[in-house]
């Protein structure tokens, strides 16, 4: 059974910084892309950090390139989120989200609708 377990959410002001991690379980790390989508109140899901578990490659919307930055350690089957310079509009439930690497074509790596395995979620609030 696949299970990822989010933590490290929590409430911060503008310009700080978080560390989100996620526990996964159930499945060959190695052969998938792991990493992060957000949903904020009244707005649809979205794509905010993919990595690789195999090449180390990683994908990241305009929104979030240059402040956000997803790392996964194979040895501890762990994904991370990095986030810095937090905005008010960063505010959200964030989701560690998993999928076979082969089950995704190139260029929709950020699509929601390409992953089949969902955390809980973890809420992230950044005041202003």
């Amino acid at each position: 059974e696949v299970r990822l377990v989010e933590s490290g959410g929590g409430l911060v002001r503008a310009g700080g910084s978080l560390r989100l991690s996620c526990a996964a379980s159930g499945f060959p790390f190695d052969e998938f892309f792991v990493g992060w989508f957000r949903q904020a109140p009244g707005k649809e899901r979205e794509g905010v950090a993919i990595i690789s578990s195999s090449d180390g490659t990683t994908y990241y919307p305009e929104s979030v390139k240059g402040r956000f930055t997803v790392s996964s350690d194979s040895a501890k089957n762990m994904v991370y989120l990095k986030m810095d310079s937090l905005k008010p509009e960063d505010t959200a439930v964030y989701y560690c989200v998993a999928n076979e690497i082969d089950k995704i074509l190139g260029g929709q790596e950020l699509q929601q609708a390409n992953y089949d395995y969902w955390g809980q979620g973890t809420q992230v609030t950044v005041s202003s």
